[in-house]
Formats: C-alpha cells, sequence, structure tokens
C-alpha cells in the first residue's frame, strides 16, 4: 500500500483535493487549477490558464495580495494568511467570495512555482453579514425610537454614552466622561431620586433594574430636557461592575402631560366647587329646620329666665325640645351620607400589589411624579375582595396627600415608602403607607377624617373623610399611625377574598 501511494504523481492529488488549489509562475501566472477551484470560482480550466491570478480578486484587495505575495517570495516558505487578513476573490457571475489563502513554495528545475490553496470562510462571512444587518436594524430601531444608549463602567467610574445621549446632553463631549461631569448636567432637584434608582439597581439582593425619570440641563444655554431611563446592573463576585441602559427624550410628553394636567386640575376645582356647593346646600336644607326649633326653644329659655318666670315644666319641655331637635338633624345628617353612599357595592378578587403599582403609574401621570417610591410588597399575596374604584380611589387619596405634605416643606427628597402584608390569624392584607413629609400633630391626627376638617390651604376637607368611608364600606379599616416617628404613617386593611381566608 505504502509502494503504490509512493507512485502516486503530484497531479493526481492536485486534481483529487476537496480543498480548491491552484499553481501560479513566479510572475503570478495561473498554470494549474483543480476541480474544486474550477467549481469555485465558475470557470474551465482553460479559461484561467495562463492568466493572472489578480483577476480572480476583488480590486480592492489585489493590492493587499501584492504585498502578501512580494513578502512571501523574500522568504518563500509555507504560511497561512494571518486572521483578519482573508481576501475577497470574484466568482464567474462577480459575486463575492470570502477566502482564507494559504502559499506552498515548489521548485522544479530551479523554477519556482505557487500552491495557493483556498478555503471559504462560510461561517465568519456569514457571521459578519448577519452582524453588519443586525448593526443597521438597530441603528435604525435607535433612530426611529430616538434612543440613546450609555454603558457605566462602576469600577472605572466612566461613562461610555453614544452621539444621541451626547446630543440629549447639549454641549460638546468625548465619548467617554466621568461618572461626576455626568451627574453633574443633572438638575439638582432630580439628582437624589436618580440616585436613589441608582442605588436599588446596584445592591445585589434586587434584580438590577433601574428606571428613572429626570432633567438634563444644556451647559451652552441651560435649556433643560426631561429624560427617561432604563437599563440593567451587572454583577460580579457579588458587587455592581456595570450598568447598561437607554435613554429617550420625553420633553414633549412631559410638556404635553403638563398641560393635560392643568386642565384637569381646572375641571376638578370646578367638580369640587360643585360638590362642596351641592352638599352644603343638602346639609343647610336638612338641618335648617331643626337649627330653627332650637332656636326657638333656646328664646323661650332666655326669655323665661331673663323675666324670672322659670318653670320647671316649661323649662325641661324647652329642653328636651333642644334634645330632640339635635338628634334630629344628627339622623338627617347621617341619612343624607348614607344616600350619597348608596347603591350596591359591586366586589372582586383584586391583587392588591398590582392595585398599588396601578395607582402610582396613575400618580405620576396626573403630575405628581417627582417622589420616590420605595415599596416592599409581600411576595405570592393572596388576593382581596372589594371594590376595585373605590380602593383605588381611596390609595389615590393617600398618595396625592402624601406627596402635597412632602412638597409644602421643600424638601430635597420626597420619599413613600408602601408596605404590604398578610396578617397572621387574620384574613385580612394590611398596606403601610409613610411619607417623608413633616408628619401630623396629635390634634390634627385626632381629626384627620373628620368631614370638612382640613389643613391645606385650598383644601375641603373631604378627602380622607370619603377614603375611611370607601374602605370602611369594603369591610376594611383606616387609621393613622399617632406614634410615627418621621412623616405621615397611614394603615388601611381589606378582607381577603373567600378561597384565602
Amino acid at each position: 500500500m505504502i509502494n503504490a501511494l509512493k507512485d502516486l504523481s503530484f497531479q493526481v492529488v492536485f486534481e483529487a483535493a476537496a480543498d480548491a488549489m491552484l499553481v501560479t509562475e513566479d510572475s503570478g501566472d495561473i498554470v494549474s487549477i483543480n476541480p474544486s477551484a474550477q467549481q469555485l470560482f465558475g470557470y474551465a480550466a482553460d479559461e484561467l490558464n495562463g492568466i493572472a491570478i489578480e483577476t480572480l480578486i476583488a480590486p480592492q484587495y489585489r493590492k493587499q495580495y501584492r504585498y502578501y505575495q512580494e513578502f512571501f517570495f523574500n522568504e518563500p516558505v509555507k504560511r497561512s494568511m494571518s486572521v483578519g487578513n482573508e481576501l475577497v476573490a470574484l466568482d464567474r457571475n462577480g459575486k463575492e467570495i470570502l477566502l482564507e489563502v494559504s502559499l506552498s513554495p515548489i521548485k522544479v528545475q530551479h523554477q519556482l512555482f505557487i500552491l495557493i490553496r483556498l478555503n471559504v470562510a462560510h461561517e465568519r462571512f456569514e457571521a459578519e453579514e448577519a452582524l453588519r444587518i443586525s448593526e443597521e436594524r438597530l441603528r435604525l430601531a435607535k433612530q426611529a425610537a430616538g434612543l440613546g444608549i450609555l454603558d457605566y463602567d462602576c469600577n472605572r467610574n466612566i461613562v461610555y454614552w453614544d452621539k444621541q445621549v451626547r446630543e440629549l446632553w447639549g454641549g460638546e463631549h468625548s465619548e467617554t466622561v466621568s461618572y461626576e461631569e455626568f451627574v453633574a448636567m443633572i438638575h439638582p432637584e432630580d439628582r437624589a431620586a436618580r440616585q436613589t434608582a441608582i442605588d436599588y439597581a446596584m445592591d445585589p439582593t434586587s434584580n438590577g433594574e433601574f428606571r428613572a425619570e429626570y432633567r438634563v440641563i444644556n451647559p451652552s444655554n441651560n435649556a433643560e430636557r426631561w429624560i427617561s431611563a432604563m437599563g440593567r446592573v451587572y454583577f460580579e463576585n457579588g458587587c455592581a461592575n456595570r450598568l447598561v441602559g437607554v435613554t429617550r427624550d420625553v420633553t414633549e410628553q412631559k410638556n404635553a402631560q403638563k398641560k393635560l394636567q392643568a386642565h384637569r386640575d381646572e375641571a376638578e376645582n370646578i367638580l369640587k366647587q360643585q360638590v362642596a356647593a351641592r352638599t352644603a346646600s343638602a346639609i343647610a336644607h336638612e338641618l335648617n329646620q331643626p337649627l330653627a326649633a332650637i332656636s326657638a326653644y333656646s328664646e323661650v329659655l332666655l326669655h323665661a329666665l331673663h323675666n324670672d318666670t322659670t318653670n320647671s315644666d316649661s323649662l325641661e319641655r324647652a329642653l328636651k325640645g333642644c334634645v330632640e331637635q339635635a338628634q334630629r338633624a344628627g339622623r338627617s345628617l347621617h341619612e343624607l351620607l348614607a344616600f350619597l353612599q348608596k347603591g350596591e357595592l359591586v366586589t372582586e378578587r383584586l391583587n392588591l400589589n398590582d392595585a398599588i403599582n396601578e395607582a402610582l403609574s396613575i400618580l405620576c401621570n396626573d403630575g405628581y411624579e417627582k417622589f420616590c417610591a420605595v415599596l416592599h410588597l409581600e411576595k405570592n399575596l393572596p388576593a382581596v375582595q372589594c371594590n376595585h374604584t373605590q380602593v383605588q380611589k381611596a390609595l389615590l387619596n393617600l398618595f396625592r396627600n402624601a406627596v402635597e405634605a412632602m412638597r409644602a416643606v421643600n424638601l430635597p427628597t420626597l420619599t413613600i415608602e408602601t408596605a404590604v402584608q398578610t396578617v397572621a390569624g387574620a384574613s385580612v392584607a394590611i398596606v403601610t403607607i409613610q411619607d417623608s413629609g413633616p408628619g401630623l400633630d396629635q390634634t390634627t391626627a385626632k381629626r384627620i377624617f373628620e368631614p370638612f376638617f382640613t389643613t391645606k390651604p385650598t383644601g375641603i376637607g373631604m378627602g380622607l373623610a370619603i377614603s375611611y368611608a370607601l374602605i370602611e364600606a369594603n369591610g376594611g379599616q383606616l387609621w393613622v399611625d399617632p406614634d410615627a416617628k418621621s412623616g405621615a404613617k397611614f394603615h388601611l386593611t381589606l378582607p381577603l377574598a373567600p378561597d384565602h381566608a
């Protein structure tokens, strides 16, 4: 067998090779091409014999090939072109073929020939093409969505940002900037809330998700723009080492929301005024007669006392009349409130965690977005049984009051902590809402749920009274914690759905 192999000629092996091969003279003219090469390029052997190999190479790569060929002739030993130096050839139809090339010297009677072996770099070519297409799609998607990309290297304290982000920040900037320089262009009022979101995302116990909205100030003209940012923190050995995110300019959206909120506020104020006027009118109508009667009985008493014509029976009748009319007034008021709240209560199973997130989202959309929401929600929380709309209204009132109380004292960071959990041994879920505002004194805490009692200059004092009534109507309780160490702290309970009770 070995002897038989020794008798094989170069031409036989050359023709049988699966790899595309061709032989050139030292001048670069092709003298032989095997069938695999003929199939690769789509030419017959007689069409290529005698022509320069450069004819098969794409024009933009011919200079590179001549340089490599000259380098080879200076030291004609077997070698492969290094990765990254592949050549692009053209087949008969002009289609580009990415080739990995290796050269081997062959000396025959003092004449140098070159054996060229060609491998098609299918996978790499396809991968590069797929990458190019992917990058182009990403570029178009970014352009269409107005997205910018940033990459914060936590270890080096450097932010890498693309052209879109740099344009949003304004001014002339390089592709990298220190984290301090990056933050310095964020509006001072928004830095604390944004940093709170950053700290939460970088906590190894969190899911690493980062979301924030804040304003940036263009250093060239001091113009403000609203930025919506979201991203993810990556951890290594339990430590945050990288934050990759996208940013989007939402200034127009914010301006539109502000205008819409102004219209809503105006409409709500008109509605509040109408409700207050109607409620006051109804109360006045119901209380007018009892109060008139009390006034008449009181005048009789005063007249008798003044004329010293006191009679125990007359005094008793007058006092009983005052008491009866006062009780009548109380009954009328309760009946009026019952009438205003009448109607069959339609309840449903409700995920309380979802209801809280929904209320916070509505709050932000209504112009109350400048606060930091810290949530401590019990996982796998059982469903509660309640009226969705009424509970949402109560939650919104509590959240609005918290934001307004904090705004009134110009706090640098407005924080609302909300906790939800079930109570062991009781078929209820309890919600705790605490703000970072000035809190309530003992006197205010005792009267906070009274109708028409308010601490706000423009309030009518019905928000918390209504919230109290709504939670009570749904089988729960609402109360204020008088011993809260900081801010105002409210608790409310709702019954669990029957299958969880």
